[in-house]
């Protein structure tokens, strides 16, 4: 692994473990996020502040730093765009500023696809809000746009994709394993009500 490799998954790390949720809710006075609702610092646990306004901030930002992280490989280490991709997504999820306990990955991997794998982004990005609008549950709409990912990348044969991308939506889907209870329970909240 060379030295532009290393910057680059260290980039994207450090972007990716951004904290927004946090950052927002105790910028804003709602307090500390991982003591509300799910104790989640995504935007649908910041939607349980009832800002709506701070949810759909968390989501943007959650995604940019995402796309932010590859756009910036893309530029200065090219080589390495998927370090990088792995790195911002690794670093939501176990953000060492928060001990490893961070987000589930939703919006930052909508955010890689972006400037990665565009037609990729696109059909997660239908499933995920499509699915939302429908069913009201966060975590089945998110686990099945983020499974869409490496579905995509196969029927398009985007083989040096395919694996990382797997391996992405396994990594959202084993954050969700708190969710997936809930749902074999009958117990997973739907938007906009509190647990």
């Amino acid at each position: 692994m060379d030295v532009g490799t290393i910057i680059a998954l260290l980039v994207g790390y450090l972007l990716g473990s951004i904290p927004f949720g946090l950052l927002l809710t105790r910028w804003t006075g709602k307090g500390d996020i991982r003591e509300i609702g799910s104790g989640n610092i995504g935007a649908t646990n910041v939607l349980r502040t009832g800002s709506r306004g701070l949810a759909a901030a968390t989501l943007l930002l959650d995604a940019v730093k995402g796309a932010a992280a590859v756009v910036i490989a893309q530029r200065f280490w090219p080589d390495a765009v998927n370090f990088a991709a792995a790195g911002a997504l690794v670093g939501h999820l176990y953000p060492v500023w928060l001990r490893f306990k961070g987000g589930k990955g939703v919006a930052t991997l909508l955010g890689i696809l972006v400037p990665l794998f565009w037609q990729a982004a696109l059909v997660y990005a239908l499933i995920w809000f499509g699915l939302l609008l429908i069913l009201r549950i966060s975590s089945v709409s998110g686990m099945l746009a983020a499974a869409s990912a490496p579905i995509t990348a196969a029927v398009l044969n985007e083989q040096m994709l395919f694996p990382m991308l797997l391996g992405f939506a396994l990594l959202v889907i084993w954050q969700h394993r708190e969710n997936i209870r809930r749902l074999v329970r009958g117990e997973e909240p739907r938007v906009g009500k509190k647990d």
